[in-house]
C-alpha cells in the first residue's frame, strides 16, 4: 500500500514564506490529529555539532513549537548524547552546543530535554521483535513522551549512505550504549596501560562480566578485565570509563548498522501508534552528516520540505528526489555523469538501500509511496 508523502518546493512569496509552506505542509500530513491537549510533544532533533552549519534551521522550529502549543501540547526540544567524544557526549556540553547553535529559549520558545540524561545513562529497554536485536535502549524522555514530531535535515552519511528520518529517530533517540550496539558487532577490550583499577566500570556492568585481576605492570592494584563467555556487548563500560581505557568499538558493516538502526526506530515508535509525525528538509545536503564540526558543499541544490506519518516512505522518497537532480558544479561530486547515485558516489562502497528494506521488512513503514504537492 502507498504511503502518502507530502512535499513543498522552496519557492515563496510575501504572505507565503518558508514558515507558512511548512505549517501548511504538516497540516495537510495531519500534525493536528497526532496531538491531544496536555500531551508532552518530543520534537526530535539534530542540534548539530559546533562548527557545522547544515542542521535544521532554529525559526522553523520555534514555527513547529507554536503549531504544537496551538493543537494543546507541550513541546520540548530533545535528542540523545553521542557515543563519540565530541560537543554532545554529556548533557552539559549537549545544551551548550544546542544553545550556541540558536536553540535555546529565546529562540524557540520551547526547552530542551537530552533523552537520555546526564551522561547517557538514562534510558528504557524496549522490547522488539527484530532480526539483530530483542530490546533496545532508547532514551527515557522520548519513551516517555506521549507524542513525537521528528525533524530532520536529510543528507548523505558514511554508513548508512542517507541520513533521514529513521537514522534520526533510530540512532538519534538510542542511547550511548544503544548507539554502541548499533555501531558495532565486536566485544569492548579493556587497554591495560590506560586502566586505573577504578572499578568504576563494575559497578555498571548489566551482565557482570567484568572482573578486577592483578596485572604484572600496575604495582598499585588491579586493572578491570572482561569475560567474553558474559559480555553481551552493551556498550555501558565503554560509555561509563572517563579513562578512555574501554573505546567504543566502531567495527560493523553498512548493512547492519542500517538494520539495527531501523530496529532501534522501531523500537522508538512502540506505543505511539498514530503519535508520530515526521518532517524532512531537503536543504544544504550535505556529503556527511551534521555530527562534524563543519559541513562540505552541498552536493545539490535545495529541494524542498517533505513530511508523511511514515518514516520509510518519507526516506525513500526524499532519496529519489536527490538522485533526480543534477549535480552542483565545484562539489565533492561534481565529475559524477547523469543519472548515477549520488549517495554511492558519495560513499564508494556503502549501499544505502538495505537499510529501507530491513524497515519495511519489520513492519516500520512502506518503500511504496504517492508524492503529493502541497
Amino acid at each position: 500500500m502507498e504511503a502518502k508523502v507530502f512535499f513543498t518546493d522552496l519557492r515563496s512569496k510575501a504572505g507565503y514564506g518558508l514558515l507558512e509552506k511548512m505549517a501548511k505542509l504538516t497540516g495537510k500530513m495531519g500534525l493536528k490529529s497526532l496531538i491531544e491537549p496536555g500531551d508532552l510533544v518530543a520534537i526530535k532533533l539534530h542540534f548539530g555539532e559546533p562548527g557545522n552549519l547544515a542542521y535544521v534551521r532554529p525559526p522553523y522550529v520555534r514555527k513547529m513549537v507554536h503549531l504544537i502549543k496551538e493543537a494543546g501540547g507541550k513541546p520540548f526540544l530533545t535528542d540523545a548524547n553521542t557515543l563519540y567524544v565530541g560537543g554532545r557526549s554529556n548533557s552539559v556540553d549537549h545544551l551548550e552546543s544546542a544553545i550556541i547553535n540558536g536553540f535555546d529559549y529565546a529562540v524557540c520558545g520551547a526547552p530542551i530535554i537530552i533523552a537520555d540524561g546526564l551522561t547517557g545513562k538514562d534510558y528504557v529497554k524496549v522490547p522488539i521483535p527484530g532480526k539483530h536485536l530483542k530490546e533496545v535502549n532508547i532514551g527515557s524522555a522520548a519513551v516517555h513522551a506521549d507524542a513525537i514530531i521528528c525533524m530532520t535535515h536529510f543528507k548523505c552519511h558514511e554508513l548508512s549512505g542517507i541520513g533521514g528520518a529513521i537514522k534520526n529517530l533510530g540512532m538519534g533517540l538510542g542511547s550511548r550504549s544503544g548507539k554502541q550496539q548499533m555501531h558495532s558487532d565486536v566485544l569492548p577490550v579493556v587497554k591495560d596501560a590506560q586502566c586505573t583499577g577504578c572499578a568504576k566500570c563494575t559497578k555498571w556492568c548489566p551482565a557482570e562480566a567484568i572482573e578486577m585481576q592483578p596485572w604484572n605492570g600496575n604495582k598499585k592494584g588491579q586493572k578491570a578485565h572482561i569475560l567474553d563467555n558474559k559480555c553481551w556487548g552493551c556498550g555501558e563500560c565503554a560509555v561509563t570509563c572517563t579513562f578512555n581505557a574501554i573505546t567504543p568499538n566502531w567495527r560493523t558493516t553498512p548493512a547492519a548498522m542500517q538494520e539495527k538502526m531501523a530496529e532501534y526506530s522501531l523500537g522508538v515508535v512502540q506505543g505511539k501508534e498514530g503519535k508520530i509525525g515526521y518532517i524532512n528538509f531537503l536543504t544544504d545536503i550535505s556529503p556527511e552528516c551534521d555530527c562534524y564540526s563543519h559541513n562540505d558543499a552541498a552536493i545539490v541544490a535545495d529541494i524542498g520540505m517533505l513530511a508523511s506519518l511514515d518514516p520509510v516512505a518519507l526516506d525513500q522518497a526524499c532519496s529519489d528526489l536527490v538522485n533526480s537532480r543534477p549535480v552542483l558544479p565545484g562539489c565533492l561530486i561534481a565529475d559524477l555523469p547523469p543519472g548515477q547515485d549520488k549517495f554511492k558516489a558519495v560513499h564508494p562502497g556503502v549501499e544505502w538501500e538495505p537499510g529501507l528494506k530491513h524497515a519495511e521488512a519489520i513492519g516500520l513503514g512502506s518503500r511504496k509511496y504517492k508524492l503529493i504537492e502541497v
